[in-house]
């Protein structure tokens, strides 16, 4: 008889009472209920928030509401482009800020730090996700931005032929928000890569050194593809957290709606300006804040099946190499 088809009773799994199996049945439906449950849930968040947004779509269009630069509030007239832009910016900086630095941390956590240290040295570093955000808008304002500003200059005119670089730097801008989403995400992406990279088995360590690699070929061969497809979902959850941050980013970016030729100047995310306006806001105006609210859950949601696939690409591609 096969392995792994008897009970304790030595009986066959089919042998079994259907009154036996109930458990493994129940616990069944539950956990597939519960699956359920969360996608009722996303869906009933996604058709609560387009019903509340509908006036503002059905005033402006849907491509027009997004893909429009020109949110005004005096005049009454929304358009996301601006915000979107804002949003894609930072993120985009937080990810060339901050994925260096945290595959870096990861790196050193599991192949180069003293076994002693690997556990206070961990903690430390998600202890940062445990700082609320409004304390590193604070942090940004009262510290990076006056601090920050003689270096922003120098290196805007002395790289001023690099493209979206150049000019006269303000105090809130672009890159002081990013670098906030940038130091935000570290701790996520960290901790996620560390716990794949941990799993690389240590044959395939041992097989690097024994064909005469260095430490760095051997993390360049063997550690980063084995955990490549880990490694890109961590980041792919760090840009979700960075598109999505409101309060740090709302003190630091500079509340100016508008695209703006470089990234030391002022502009705007969409999370920050609802944060901002919504208390004020009246009718149209609250439904157009909605509005953006849906846009950026689209863009997470998005950007979560992007990752998916990517993952699953890149363990097709491990497992076959």
């Amino acid at each position: 008889m096969q392995a792994g088809t008897l009970t304790r009773d030595d009986r066959s799994i089919l042998e079994r009472s259907s009154h036996s199996r109930l458990p493994d049945q129940l616990l069944r439906w539950v956990l597939t209920g519960l699956a359920g449950f969360i996608l009722v849930l996303i869906a009933f968040f996604f058709i609560r928030l387009y019903i509340e947004a509908k006036p503002a779509f059905d005033k402006f269009g849907y491509v027009g509401f997004t893909f429009t630069d020109n949110w005004d509030v005096a005049k009454n007239v929304y358009g996301a482009l601006p915000l979107l832009v804002g949003t894609l910016i930072t993120a985009a900086l937080a990810l060339l800020l901050g994925v260096p630095v945290a595959v870096g941390t990861a790196l050193y956590l599991t192949e180069f730090a003293p076994r002693r240290a690997r556990g206070t040295l961990t903690i430390m570093v998600e202890m940062l996700a445990a700082v609320p955000s409004v304390v590193y808008g604070l942090w940004g304002v009262f510290v990076l931005i006056p601090k920050l500003k003689p270096a922003e200059q120098w290196f805007s005119d002395t790289f001023a032929f690099l493209p979206f670089v150049g000019g006269t730097v303000s105090g809130p801008n672009y890159f002081i928000g990013g670098l906030i989403l940038a130091i935000m995400i570290v701790p996520i992406v960290t901790s996620l890569s560390r716990e794949v990279i941990a799993t690389v088995p240590s044959s395939q360590r041992e097989a690097a050194y024994g064909m005469g690699a260095t430490r760095w070929e051997m993390i360049r061969y063997s550690v980063l593809p084995w955990s490549r497809g880990g490694i890109t979902g961590s980041v792919m959850l760090g840009l979700g957290r960075a598109m999505g941050e409101t309060i740090a980013v709302a003190l630091v970016i500079g509340s100016t709606a508008q695209i703006t030729t470089h990234v030391f100047l002022p502009g705007d995310a969409m999370a920050a300006v609802i944060a901002n306006q919504f208390g004020e806001a009246g009718a149209l105006h609250k439904s157009a804040l909605i509005g953006l609210g849906v846009v950026l859950f689209v863009i997470t949601i998005l950007v979560n099946v992007a990752a998916r696939g990517i993952v699953t690409r890149l363990d097709r591609r491990t497992q076959g190499a």
